[in-house]
């Protein structure tokens, strides 16, 4: 079973068409990135998916639950991080995640065990009794997160859970990611950090203008933007761009102390930059080939360029 299936997601704002036409589906136990620039309509389709908006066409379920026809069974199977975190400042650390598992219908004694669990987890065991207003950014999203795991869901959505964290803060939240994933639960996340949607996702949606561009593993994208490809040189000795001119390179421009040499046949550039170094008296200091980037693929597909 897909645990959530989007059909033909539409949503408009005024004369702004937010999402047009948007289908997703993500099978259990994946964990499914959802990859867009600002304003691209990620927040919305995940607003429909979790049912903070009505869609004004279109469908979703949830592990086969109807989110429009009936929503609270379909929410009880999810946990949301949104864009905005939702917890209560004025109540201490472990008083919002009790209060949350109150929500979701965990008695007294499994509410408490689990949120000793989790603070562990999160490294802010020390800091359940302090108020939230009193957290670092990073401390509250931390807190965020325990809330929406606190009920083991099957499906966790997190929109944008990483943005603006410390290196240490942001670790926390991938670990306890790949955690969650791990325990069976399916996971959709809307990121802009490319490098994060690469080491975490098995499939990527990428949407751009409201509609769904591309979908398939990091490694695919990658690959459909292969040719642009390049050769990372220097030398002992400053040279001019004319050295690189052959058939096979499409450009050569100054990057730092070195020369990136672009192409689509990095064996035979490599080739030709080693028989011209060999005649020009050149020592080569250092070379590397660059293998394509989901980021390469992400600007393709969003810009064209």
């Amino acid at each position: 079973m897909d645990a959530i299936i989007a059909r033909n997601l539409q949503k408009t704002f005024g004369p702004i068409t937010a999402v047009d036409d948007v289908s997703i589906a993500i099978p259990e136990g994946g964990i499914f990135g959802f990859l867009g620039p600002n304003g691209a309509g990620k927040t919305t389709t995940i607003r429909m998916i979790t049912g903070v908006l009505t869609p004004d066409a279109g469908s979703v379920r949830i592990l086969g639950t109807d989110v429009q026809e009936d929503p609270l069974t379909a929410k009880l199977k999810m946990g949301v991080i949104p864009e905005n975190g939702t917890v209560y400042s004025d109540l201490t650390a472990e008083q919002n995640i009790l209060l949350t598992a109150k929500f979701f219908g965990m008695d007294t004694a499994d509410r408490r065990k689990r949120a000793h669990e989790i603070l562990g987890q999160l490294g802010l065991l020390e800091r359940r009794n302090d108020l939230v207003r009193t957290f670092s950014k990073g401390m509250r999203q931390r807190i965020s997160i325990a809330c929406a795991i606190v009920h083991s869901p099957p499906v966790l959505v997190l929109d944008e859970p990483t943005t603006g964290l410390d290196v240490y803060s942001r670790r926390l939240v991938i670990d306890t990611v790949r955690q969650m994933n791990r325990g069976g639960s399916t996971i959709l996340l809307t990121t802009h950090n490319i490098e994060e949607a690469n080491a975490l996702c098995t499939t990527i949606s990428i949407i751009n203008r409201g509609k769904i561009v591309a979908t398939g593993s990091p490694e695919k994208l990658k690959k459909t933007f292969d040719t642009s490809r390049y050769v990372e040189i220097s030398f002992d000795q400053p040279v001019g761009p004319a050295l690189f001119f052959a058939p096979f390179i499409t450009r050569a421009e100054p990057w730092g102390d070195k020369w990136r040499v672009y192409t689509d046949d990095p064996d035979r550039a490599v080739k030709h930059l080693a028989r011209v170094a060999e005649r020009d008296h050149l020592a080569i200091v250092s070379i590397a080939t660059s293998n394509p980037t989901l980021e390469e693929a992400f600007v393709q597909l969003t810009t064209g360029a």
